[in-house]
């Protein structure tokens, strides 16, 4: 638990006390899963956090949790009582049912059933993600690892949990190859006879198209989109996204600028950045419409997601057009407009603007201005007689901020440039190393 906890984020932390409580007041069974325990026991930045929860009321709890602590709804499988929550802050959280899912031919819909953590771990794709850390009251911090995952981990290999695992459901070979990349793990010899003998069936023509566009998704919020693509590429799986995606139409040029984009946002810094719809514009940056068409119907694309894609360009243009003026005088004002705008938006500009001032005024706004205004602190602004949750508390830490960040650097005294000029010398001295000069033998 000390593990965990020391891991995630403050949002992160919240999240999880608030997962643990409603769980607890409705007596059921929770643990957290899947990726969240595979990043934190291999040293992975723990991007999502997933629950299982032992009960039928697993999406009730999930929702409950939704309203109490303001999170979004931005998934829901009610087959399967899974909710994908977004909280504010921008951290990410899976609460789901403990299930055995069982399917009568490959890609089909699953018949799913109630069942305990063991039986549920021990039908998931891979090894590395069926591990759980209890999280209930009587065994709070025990681990829960039937298929060996943890040694899996240790020797950096991907396994599957079970012989049928791609047979049940052929999406797993793309995940295969993603946390291949991701995690920088091998393929276990047995696994990777699995996967030549579903490709040699073609099985991976039967994947939905709800699947591939989770996968897709997936692939959108990996920090480096463009090596898996080009890894999905080399397995010749592309083209169940797009047949043109192959060859010279692959971005991936456009994905190194994106990752070098994204390696801009400082570590630790929350700037949350809707980065499917940023994906998908890169993706797509070389098709023709009728070839971005064929993608949509591939992966069965709704609206919302389309419009996140289509209209980032004609959405950008505003913040565009603010960050090359010139009234942006001081960097409080730059400041103030790349924080209010969304974070797809900003990063799109830093890739696409043809305007040599916006993209120095982001990077100012990444490199500079953004650890700087973290240096304003909470008991600062309760310093000012406000106290946090009320209107007037925002307020006074933008102006606190502003007044940090149009703060004139202070020029350094004579004294100091002659002795950044002339630094003291070391001389070796037997015993060890004394300074040249002289100083004040200290007080002990």
């Amino acid at each position: 638990m000390f593990m965990l906890e020391s891991r995630l984020g403050t949002d992160q932390n919240h999240l999880l006390a608030a997962v643990q409580t409603a769980a607890a007041e409705a007596n059921t069974s929770l643990f957290l899963t899947g990726g969240a325990m595979r990043d934190m026991l291999g040293g992975f930045p723990i991007r999502d956090l997933d629950f299982t929860i032992e009960s039928v009321t697993a999406s009730k709890i999930a929702k409950a949790v939704a309203k109490k602590a303001g999170a979004r709804i931005a998934e829901e499988d009610d087959h399967r009582k899974s909710l994908e929550l977004v909280f504010p802050g921008g951290a990410t959280a899976g609460i789901a049912m403990a299930r055995r899912e069982r399917y009568s031919k490959p890609g089909g819909k699953p018949q799913v059933t109630p069942a305990t953590i063991h039986e549920d771990l021990r039908f998931r794709d891979f090894t590395v993600n069926a591990i759980a850390l209890s999280l209930n009251r009587a065994s709070r911090g025990l681990l829960v690892d039937p298929t060996n995952g943890l040694g899996d981990l240790e020797r950096k290999e991907l396994r599957t949990a079970y012989s049928f695992a791609f047979y049940d459901n052929p999406a797993r070979i793309l995940r295969l190859i993603r946390l291949k990349v991701r995690l920088g793990f091998t393929i276990e010899e047995r696994t990777q006879q699995q996967y030549e003998n579903v490709r040699a069936e073609k099985l991976e023509e039967k994947i939905p198209p709800a699947r591939l566009l989770e996968e897709l998704r997936r692939i959108a919020e990996d920090p480096n989109p463009g090596g898996i693509l080009h890894a999905l590429d080399q397995e010749k799986l592309l083209y169940l996204f797009s047949p043109a995606l192959a060859g010279t139409k692959l971005n991936l040029a456009g994905f190194a600028r994106l990752h070098k984009a994204r390696q801009l946002i400082p570590a630790g810094i929350p700037f949350p950045v809707h980065n499917f719809g940023l994906f998908l514009s890169v993706l797509t940056e070389k098709l023709t419409t009728k070839e971005k068409s064929a993608l949509i119907r591939a992966v069965g694309m709704r609206q919302p997601d389309k419009e996140s894609w289509q209209k980032l360009e004609t959405r950008s243009k505003k913040l565009d057009k603010e960050l090359k003026s010139l009234k942006l005088t001081r960097p409080s004002h730059i400041y103030q407009a790349v924080t209010k705008a969304p974070g797809d938006q900003v990063l799109f500009l830093l890739l696409r603007s043809q305007h040599r001032l916006v993209q120095d005024r982001i990077r100012n706004y990444f490199q500079k201005y953004l650890p700087l205004a973290q240096e304003v602190t909470g008991e600062e602004v309760r310093a000012k007689g406000v106290e946090p949750g009320t209107p007037k508390y925002e307020k006074v830490k933008e102006e606190l901020i502003a007044t940090r960040l149009n703060a004139r650097p202070k020029k350094p005294t004579p004294e100091e440039l002659a002795a950044a000029a002339n630094p003291p010398v070391l001389t070796p001295q037997p015993g060890g190393l004394r300074r040249a000069y002289s100083r004040q033998p200290s007080a002990r």
